[in-house]
């Protein structure tokens, strides 16, 4: 778009350059992209999403988490529909105290006046601590970061920049909350204080189980061809030891798996697979029978021309919907996840699917909460204050 022309240079640089960017002292100065996710941090941010989650049942504990951040505000710029991102990170504002305001619709701002979208940024960044934006413009949140990084280096304000989602290229919050529900999940209860670990009883069935994300086979059905969250969950997912990935997905140019993102996977050196039914196999073992971990995603028709509606519609869904039978073939501990929204005319996960204790998506959606907070804590460099805050409430004699 002409009105990011001046950033055009800095789009095509290498995703090492923009992470170098996007970081000040080892740590986030705005998040953009799900490769700034690494392992290392990943595993910070999903320590300080568990002591929020503690404190805030404890009211004590909820009291001093929403001193942590009272003195800060943040902006939620919506101009792209959202339930459940708008929502938990409204939740996670509300519940380390920052003051909220919000721009769901360009109408009511002053953009119906010709003002462009940069100066728009701009004037949030006078008023406001952190801008959490999400936009159906690739690339808009990125060119935001360098603007920041532009003002930053004139010694003038800047804030930092969340992608909470770019058009069809990133959601790296998603992932976020993802990858926090999935550590916790293959944590099989290692540092439960009041359940006995499930990994020796697991390992009668399945030795070579081991705890966390890596030497596991993750397989993602679905829209994987205009899925961002699939791309930013699979590019995070990648710098695990290990890490297996299936995708599948009907056999159409715009459901299958770009090349961008196979590209961006066989450059990390991650073996994958790409089939066209649940029921497949691979070296003659089905694909659910592999899989440790399952995410499902809805086909997005939103996003369908008039001739792709048409296209799609002469599809047969079936092999691509997790039914009873299916859920069946599972092993006993793998995740079902859902980004969400599920499809409830299709149907992509049956609601009779919901009570098995496999099923994730709706802990998962709750997780956005926990692990926003955590990014927010992060973002503004106050993981001590709540590492001091916990061990206030919890661990001095009262």
């Amino acid at each position: 778009m002409q009105e990011f022309s001046e950033f055009e240079s800095l789009l095509s640089r290498s995703v090492q350059e923009k992470n170098l960017e996007f970081q000040r002292h080892g740590r986030l100065k705005h998040l953009i992209a799900a490769s700034q996710l690494t392992p290392e941090l990943l595993e910070k941010l999903c320590r300080s999403g568990d002591l929020i989650r503690r404190l805030s049942r404890n009211p004590e504990g909820n009291r001093r988490l929403r001193d942590l951040l009272a003195h800060k505000r943040a902006m939620l710029y919506f101009t792209q529909p959202s339930t459940r991102t708008f929502l938990s990170f409204m939740a996670a504002c509300q519940i380390l105290g920052l003051s909220c305001n919000e721009v769901r619709d360009p109408k009511t701002s002053s953009e119906v006046k010709r003002e462009s979208r940069m100066d728009s940024i701009r004037m949030f960044s006078s008023y406001f601590d952190v801008i959490i934006m999400r936009s159906q413009i690739s690339d808009f949140a990125e060119c935001c970061a360098y603007l920041m990084s532009d003002l930053e280096r004139q010694e003038r304000r800047s804030v930092p920049i969340v992608n909470a989602g770019a058009g069809s290229d990133e959601h790296p919050t998603q992932a976020l909350l993802d990858m926090y529900t999935i550590i916790r999940t293959f944590d099989f209860d290692e540092n439960s204080e009041s359940r006995p670990p499930r990994l020796n009883e697991l390992r009668r069935s399945f030795p070579s189980l081991i705890c966390g994300p890596s030497q596991k086979t993750y397989t993602f059905c679905g829209d994987i061809g205009r899925g961002r969250t699939v791309r930013s969950l699979a590019t995070v997912l990648s710098q695990y030891e290990g890490a297996r990935m299936i995708f599948v997905s009907p056999e159409h140019d715009v459901l299958v798996m770009d090349d961008e993102l196979r590209q961006r996977l066989k450059m990390t050196g991650v073996e994958f697979f790409e089939v066209h039914s649940l029921d497949a196999e691979i070296d003659g073992a089905s694909v659910l029978s592999q899989t440790d971990c399952l995410y499902m995603t809805r086909i997005q028709r939103e996003h369908n021309s008039k001739d792709t509606e048409q296209e799609i519609a002469k599809i047969d869904l079936e092999p691509f919907l997790l039914s009873p039978q299916r859920v069946g073939v599972l092993k006993s501990y793998a995740p079902i996840l859902h980004p969400f929204p599920r499809d409830s005319v299709v149907g992509e996960i049956p609601t009779c699917i919901d009570s098995d204790p496999r099923a994730m998506y709706f802990r998962q959606a709750r997780n956005g909460m926990w692990a926003r907070a955590a990014l927010l804590v992060h973002l503004f460099d106050a993981a001590d204050s709540l590492y001091f805050a916990f061990t206030d409430v919890f661990r001095s004699p009262r």
